[in-house]
């Protein structure tokens, strides 16, 4: 059987760039039961409710909802099981040295697989406030609309 190639992606959390201000990326492994990865290959995760942390110099994604193989048997997986993250350990000592600083969290991103094996990109983040998010929205719609009067002044000038 040929080597699965590229990247094929599972889950998003859409709503992770409206409610945070993302300050850096990573991209980790995860630890996986054989049931878990099936479901992935499915297509079926929510990143939703998913957040990270440190604990003990290991690296752990919890709440993330990854629903049972509808074709397992007894030993399927709990949907919203801690699971571990694969990092180096640099890597792990910098988001624990944010997290402590104050007001970072880790949260998902994005999970799919990459050549065959399940990955995650996770964030460190730091919340926006109401006015953040209200500001951010207006600043868009203000891009949007000068783009849409460019182009109508472009159309008028052919």
């Amino acid at each position: 059987m040929p080597r699965e190639r590229g990247q094929k992606v599972v889950a998003t959390n859409r709503k992770a760039r409206h409610d945070y201000l993302i300050e850096d990326t990573y991209e980790a492994g995860l630890v996986l039961t054989g049931t878990e990865v099936k479901s992935l290959r499915e297509g079926r995760a929510s990143l939703v409710d998913g957040y990270a942390f440190v604990d003990g110099g290991e690296a752990w994604l919890d709440a993330v909802y990854i629903p049972e193989y509808l074709d397992g048997t007894w030993n399927n997986h709990a949907p919203r099981r801690k699971r571990k993250l694969l990092l180096h350990k640099q890597q792990i000592l910098k988001l624990s040295n944010k997290v402590k600083e104050g007001g970072y969290t880790i949260i998902p991103l994005q999970l799919y697989f990459s050549d065959g094996r399940a990955k995650v990109e996770i964030a460190v983040a730091k919340g926006k406030r109401d006015y953040d998010k209200r500001q951010a929205l207006r600043e868009r719609q203000d891009k949007r609309e000068a783009d849409r009067a460019m182009r109508q002044r472009n159309n008028l000038g052919e």
